[in-house]
């Protein structure tokens, strides 16, 4: 055993208790962001998820330093699959490679805050996370509610 562990012993069962001002709303979010820039799955650039890790990290340090808040959570990447019908009576299908950024907008921390902003807060990050990655269309949940954020389409509801 090393010095640092014998001064500081693990926590017992006993140690733990809830953190005051920590219990509220759960809120989740995601994020799910394609890493395939464009529409032709030939011709696309493929990110990887770091790229997204690294666009929504300066994205949080640069609201940190101005002094507002940010969200955190984690990363993964997946595969969203689909299909379609054709004008021909068959269907099509596909897959394509997404990042996907999960967190609960925690109540400790930000539990002071309105759902309002942190929709806005959502919004932000992901419009910076699909600019980074070349993608016109990116999917947000938070709670019970979900919406697109398109950057092609002129029917789009204003953000």
């Amino acid at each position: 055993m090393d010095d640092a562990n014998a001064r500081n012993p693990p926590p017992r069962r006993e140690d733990y208790t809830i953190v005051a001002g920590s219990r509220g709303p759960r809120r989740d979010f995601r994020i799910t962001v394609g890493l395939r820039e464009g529409w032709d799955p030939e011709a696309g650039r493929v990110f990887d998820v770091s790229e997204a890790v690294r666009t929504a990290r300066a994205w949080m340090k640069r609201r940190t330093e101005a002094g507002l808040p940010a969200l955190s959570g984690m990363f993964t990447r997946a595969e969203v699959t689909y299909a379609w019908p054709r004008p021909d009576g068959s269907a099509g299908s596909d897959r394509e490679p997404v990042a996907i950024f999960t967190g609960e907008a925690v109540h400790a921390y930000l539990g002071h805050l309105p759902d309002e902003v942190i929709e806005a807060m959502l919004n932000e990050l992901a419009i910076e996370l699909a600019i980074a990655l070349g993608q016109e269309r990116i999917y947000v949940a938070f709670c019970d509610r979900t919406w697109i954020l398109d950057a092609g389409q002129d029917d789009a509801e204003a953000v």
